[in-house]
């Protein structure tokens, strides 16, 4: 795992190890929303229930420090990391650690809550302002002979000093926005914007029967009146019958059946609904907070966001990389999309698979078809002749918790060949010793007509991040195939819109109109990069939808666009949706990035007041966050005050002296003040810490021609084009520094790529006729 991935500031709840049980008794419990009953009234009517639940990962989610809870040793014993000795010891009956604090200095931290249960165990510790921190020091609660019985540092071999935006005293490793909504009952976050301090409260400190069942005053009123015989009444927002908000029942056996075709179940009946499994991934994603009261029963994506398979999280073929929580993964499968949902392997009380090894799969597989050698080609009862090992491949995080990849797919070594993706059958520890090339060669020999002869979206995706040539008919054609994950399409939209030449406006058409959420999801956040004709009637369309998370995107994509060109209707529509988009951003007020948001807004609609206030706000919460300091070098720009934006740009880097983004802007302010020796070293330290940014790649190189190096600026863009070859601003510069050097013969080669990669453009083949 790579910590400063994982936990970088992003809209994506970043849940950690479940854990801990019990009810909380000085939490505000008689302050949390209304309508919850608590575990203690369901227990009496769905006993057999609650007696699975008891003990499961969620029952055990968090709780109160005591001497049962606390399952690390805080006997007197010190564990060191990076030069920071921490002590775990005991103290007037409390658990103390005594570690490194927001200033560096070590102080003693009192642990207020646990936090996990298996296979570690992290602690909470009050921080001023209703704040709970997670402490980086772990207990692995594993046995002792597999490793466990020990502390450990989260962030493994990386070292976070304090300032960090990473150190667990800061927002990354704050547990009422990070975790608190997946670790407990009925929880409102209740940011104070004023007093800028969170007033949390829940019903319950772990994940209850009401964390998936919604709450049930309705549903006991229901039970009260039948068993008094009492005539039924309305119960329910929803009009249910019996009261609930949402129904997650159990399936007949009739609703799989094997087809004897194919060895593999099938559904009797559609399911017709995603219910369960989006109620389990409001949990059970990577997900950022779109409204703050979750509502049983209503789709996910009116409340959360969900992130596509975004660079660094996923690899482009859409294996795990980063935690991602299930759901980005399963969306991906083919069980999802044929049916399956989460209960089908887990029982959702003990959160147990139903059945052991191979016996899992057997449900919907046929054994004598699946679980044998002709078809997995290992001997049997080996780790080649398990499912979960082929099509499951484990990653691991947090040091110690393996995880299974829910994507389902079967091995392609023949991507890896092509893109280096990894592939179950080298990457598991199976055969690390031998290459994909190998692997792809037995794939050819066992299934000559298997699916590694159909194409493959990791192709495209891969061909998007990097601005590959051939990306656009690649992503055009994932995204127009009916048969590929929504979720895949989605990933595919956004990569599009970033590519030279992409025939936006008919694909962007298309996808705002696309049955899935998420693909208009993505073309609502894409639309902002078309000409202003093609994106108003796109905006109007979006703004419209039936679904939170697309409306606010779209409200976005409103910003700068004069409300009378949607007419009265249409600009009431749109003002909504932007509202809506505005008040996603005062929710999540306790980031700092969501006052970023609420600043880039104001900036664009010219009112630099508001810019401002949002941009201090974001700097109050986090002072080494770069992109607030950004956007006040802008305000100060356009008020004239360039020697104001410098100091600002140099206050930023004194605590974010890694920012790539802060140095560039801060190298241009000094290309406009006239110090271009200071601007020269600015714009090539961002090139250096970003060279995958070819802004910072091109500006660095302009500098460097103008300086009379145009040698050096050709060397640097030479080889920023070679990791990105697909990437027009680069082909375009490197044509433009060639022909004025006199380089035809080159310049025409890279003007030539730009006219392959930008088909049909009439300015850029004039300029190849020119150059011939």
């Amino acid at each position: 795992m790579t910590p400063k991935r994982c936990m970088r500031f992003a809209a994506a709840l970043l849940t950690f190890a479940l854990g801990a049980c019990g009810d909380d008794p000085s939490s505000p419990s008689d302050a949390s929303p209304g309508g919850y009953v608590g575990r203690a009234t369901c227990a009496p009517c769905h006993e057999a229930a609650d007696k699975a639940f008891a003990g499961s990962d969620h029952d055990l989610a968090m709780d109160v420090a005591t001497e049962t809870t606390v399952l690390g040793d805080f006997s007197g014993v010190t564990f060191e990391h990076h030069g920071v000795t921490s002590r775990f010891f005991r103290r007037d009956g409390k658990f103390v650690v005594t570690t490194e604090g927001p200033d560096g200095a070590p102080a003693d931290f009192e642990v207020a809550y646990v936090f996990g249960v298996r296979p570690l165990q992290q602690y909470l510790v009050a921080f001023p302002g209703g704040r709970y921190q997670t402490l980086p020091l772990c207990w692995d609660v594993r046995p002792k002979d597999a490793g466990g019985q020990r502390w450990f540092h989260i962030y493994g071999d990386e070292r976070i000093p304090a300032g960090d935006l990473l150190h667990w005293t800061r927002g990354a490793q704050n547990w009422n926005h990070m975790c608190a909504e997946c670790h407990s009952t009925g929880l409102e976050k209740r940011w104070n914007g004023k007093l800028e301090a969170y007033e949390t409260a829940w019903t319950e400190i772990d994940v209850s029967c009401e964390a998936c069942h919604g709450p049930g005053t309705a549903h006991v009123a229901w039970a009260n009146d039948r068993k008094a015989g009492k005539p039924a009444r309305d119960y329910g927002d929803l009009g249910d019958p019996m009261g609930l908000l949402v129904r997650l029942r159990d399936r007949g056996p009739e609703s799989w059946v094997i087809d004897p075709a194919t060895g593999t179940a099938v559904r009797s009946r559609p399911s017709g609904e995603d219910r369960e499994v989006e109620t389990c991934a409001r949990c059970h994603s990577r997900r950022g907070l779109i409204e703050e009261r979750y509502v049983h029963g209503k789709p996910l994506l009116d409340t959360h966001l969900p992130s596509l398979l975004d660079e660094g999280v996923y690899h482009a073929d859409g294996q795990i990389l980063e935690e991602d929580y299930e759901y980005g993964s399963f969306l991906q499968s083919r069980m999802y999309r044929r049916g399956v949902s989460c209960r089908d392997c887990h029982d959702p009380h003990t959160l147990r698979v139903r059945e052991e090894g191979n016996a899992l799969c057997a449900k919907c597989h046929e054994p004598p078809r699946f679980d044998a050698k002709s078809h997995h080609f290992h001997e049997m009862g080996t780790d080649g002749a398990a499912c979960v090992k082929c099509h499951m491949p484990a990653k691991t995080y947090m040091g110690v918790d393996v995880r299974l990849d829910h994507s389902l797919r079967v091995p392609r070594p023949d991507v890896t060949l092509r893109i280096g993706t990894p592939n179950s059958c080298n990457a598991s520890g199976c055969h690390s010793d031998k290459d994909a090339a190998w692997s792809q060669s037995a794939v050819e020999k066992w299934y000559p007509e298997g699916r590694w002869r159909k194409p493959h979206f990791g192709d495209a995706i891969d061909a998007g991040r990097r601005a590959l040539p051939g990306a656009v008919a690649k992503l055009t054609a994932v995204i127009a195939d009916p048969d590929t994950p929504g979720i895949v399409r989605a990933t595919a939209t956004d990569l599009l819109v970033r590519q030279a030449g992409a025939d936006s406006e008919r694909v962007l058409g298309a996808a705002a109109r696309d049955a899935d959420p998420l693909v208009r999801v993505a073309a609502a956040r894409a639309v902002r990069g078309l000409p202003l004709p093609s994106r108003v009637p796109l905006v109007a369309l979006l703004a419209a939808d039936s679904v939170r998370a697309v409306r606010i995107e779209a409200g976005r994509s409103s910003v700068g666009i004069p409300d009378a060109v949607f007419g009265p209707d249409g600009a009431k529509q749109v003002a909504a949706a932007l509202a809506e988009y505005v008040r996603a951003q005062t929710i999540n007020g306790d980031r700092p990035e969501a006052h970023l948001n609420l600043s880039s807004v104001a900036i664009e609609r010219k009112d630099l007041a508001r810019a401002e206030t949002e941009a201090r706000a974001a700097l109050r919460l986090e002072p080494a966050f770069g992109g607030a300091y950004l956007n006040l070098a802008d305000i100060l720009r356009m008020r004239a005050d360039e020697k104001g934006s410098v100091q600002v740009l140099r206050d930023g880097l004194r605590v974010a002296p890694d920012d790539a983004t802060l140095h560039h802007a801060l190298g241009l302010a000094l290309v406009r003040a006239g110090k271009r020796t200071e601007a020269m070293a600015e714009l090539a330290r961002a090139s250096q810490l970003a060279p995958e940014n070819s802004r910072f790649v091109i500006a660095h190189a302009l500098a460097l021609n103008d300086g009379g190096d145009r040698d050096a600026a050709l060397a640097i863009l030479g080889e920023a084009h070679l990791g990105h070859p697909g990437d027009a601003d680069l082909l375009m510069m490197l044509v433009s520094l060639h022909r004025d050097a006199g380089h035809t013969v080159q310049a025409l080669k890279f003007a030539e790529a730009l006219a392959a990669l930008v088909p049909g453009n009439p300015q850029i083949a004039d300029l190849v006729r020119s150059l011939k």
